[in-house]
């Protein structure tokens, strides 16, 4: 049990570390949505065209991240010893909306480095406890030292109005706080630590609740996804290393646009002649003087008179831009190949490949989504065991510590090559049950499925007996020669 001061302080110090993190994390995302400042530019560059491009972005952080996220799909849970996914699991799953819901997590986790799970227990439906993924700049959890796994605490923080929220979760209590947000003015070092002390942590008022209230869990409620852990240091996010290629491609590209405007065609000179000029006449149409003509006359009128005869008309040819974009290309290609994502979904040009050379396109990417599915599966777990403890279902949590969180295959196939594969796994006597599971249908489908097929033998036993329900007959051989009769049949 902690006491109030020292909930407040823990409060503190995770909110401290929470707003360190969430400038990163706030950059990853401004950088998925295209919105991208001019870097790598000149002074006089900068100066001159930063407002023009201003809002403009070739984004290529968005396929990056979106990439892995559409192949990433939970499709149930299989406890430890069990032959089969839980059903009930999988129904608070989907009462929670999670089937949408893990893929804007899984997104977060990749752009940010890390997500969160939050399961706390519904008091008007307790088969079905509240799950609810959370963004890395509103949540932290804090770990036991010398562990990647034990959770000591968690908080979740969040802004209305004028007020700021808290609500800290520790293994045996919840906590529950609130503070006035900072007016954001300039003062003095000591009239700013006095707002601090009068601005700090207070017990947030609750409705029929008791803050603290107990935490009847008995853990820490809430689960990181960590993206790309490492052993010594933070997550790593898959968008933190397109950023820089991103701001060198912007940029080819505003060059690429300023060269457009001013280069990309043939620019006339002429040399030897002076500025045209026209007379200035005054009321009695004297002339009391020249002025030159406005040359913008000409470019309107496409029209030049030359006088001079030592005059003469030259050309610049025309810039070539391709050497802009031929670098571009390069610098995607960089970006596909650091990242894994396929060059045909950056690049967006396919000839004629076959399905063995797409599969091969798309290993590396197969890859990275299988390295997902273990850190994020290892985590998605320990969710499973907090809906159990959360209903109730202790013994069931403790089963699913060894259970297993079912995905469906990232591995984009032929149709035609998969059922071949499929019957030939048939043939050496593979279960259909395993097969219609390879096949990409859900361990709720397969159940569905399976009570069809039971449903068709009870309406046609005789297609049972000659081969199975729905399946064509298996005619036996005819008998070959029998060596008694001199090899005649």
């Amino acid at each position: 049990m902690a006491t109030e001061e020292q909930a407040r302080r823990l409060v503190d110090v995770l909110a401290t570390e929470l707003t360190s993190r969430s400038g990163t994390v706030l950059r990853h995302d401004r950088y998925y949505r295209g919105q991208h400042p001019l870097k790598f530019a000149s002074d006089e560059f900068r100066k001159y065209c930063a407002d023009r491009y201003k809002g403009f972005s070739d984004n290529w952080v968005q396929p990056v991240a979106d990439s892995p996220v559409e192949r990433l799909t939970v499709t149930g849970i299989q406890a430890s010893g069990e032959m089969k996914a839980d059903a009930e699991l999988w129904g608070v799953w989907q009462r929670n909306g999670l089937d949408a819901d893990s893929q804007l997590g899984f997104l977060g986790a990749g752009n940010a480095g890390r997500s969160f799970v939050l399961v706390w227990g519904d008091p008007s439906d307790e088969s079905t406890p509240c799950v609810t993924f959370e963004d890395a700049s509103s949540s932290i959890v804090q770990y036991e030292p010398g562990s990647r796994r034990r959770r000591r605490a968690a908080m979740k923080m969040w802004q209305d109005g004028f007020s700021e929220y808290a609500t800290l979760y520790l293994a045996d209590e919840v906590w529950k706080f609130e503070r006035p947000l900072s007016s954001g003015e300039k003062k003095s070092p000591q009239m700013a630590e006095a707002d601090a002390v009068m601005d700090s942590w207070t017990p947030r008022e609750t409705d029929n609740e008791p803050n603290p209230q107990r935490n009847p869990m008995g853990v820490v409620p809430m689960v990181e996804l960590p993206n790309r852990p490492l052993l010594a240091s933070e997550p790593v996010s898959d968008v933190s290393g397109v950023i820089a290629m991103q701001d060198a491609i912007n940029l080819l590209w505003a060059m690429l646009f300023t060269g457009a405007d001013y280069a990309s065609l043939a620019q006339r000179i002429v040399t030897g002649a002076e500025i045209p000029k026209i007379p200035v006449l005054d009321a009695n149409g004297q002339k009391v003087g020249e002025k030159p003509i406005d040359l913008k006359k000409f470019v309107t009128d496409r029209i030049l008179w030359l006088e001079n005869p030592d005059a003469k008309v030259d050309s610049w040819p025309a810039a070539q831009l391709t050497a802009y974009t031929e670098v571009i290309e390069v610098c995607v290609g960089h970006i596909a190949a650091q990242t894994r994502t396929p060059q045909h979904y950056l690049i967006g040009r396919m000839a004629n490949l076959s399905g063995d050379a797409l599969i091969a396109a798309e290993t590396g990417l197969v890859k990275r989504v299988e390295e997902k599915t273990l850190w994020f599966g290892q985590a998605l777990r320990e969710v499973f065991q907090l809906i159990c403890l959360a209903r109730g279902e202790d013994d069931k949590a403790k089963a699913l510590a060894g259970g297993t969180v079912l995905w469906r295959d990232p591995q984009s196939r032929n149709l035609a090559q998969l059922t071949d594969s499929l019957l030939k796994l048939k043939q050496i006597g593979f279960p259909f049950e395993w097969l219609a599971l390879r096949f990409g249908l859900t361990p709720t489908e397969v159940t569905t499925l399976m009570d069809m097929r039971a449903r068709e033998a009870e309406l046609d036993p005789v297609s049972v007996i000659m081969g199975g329900a729905g399946q064509p007959s298996e005619e036996p051989a005819p008998p070959g020669p029998d060596p008694a009769d001199g090899g005649v049949p």
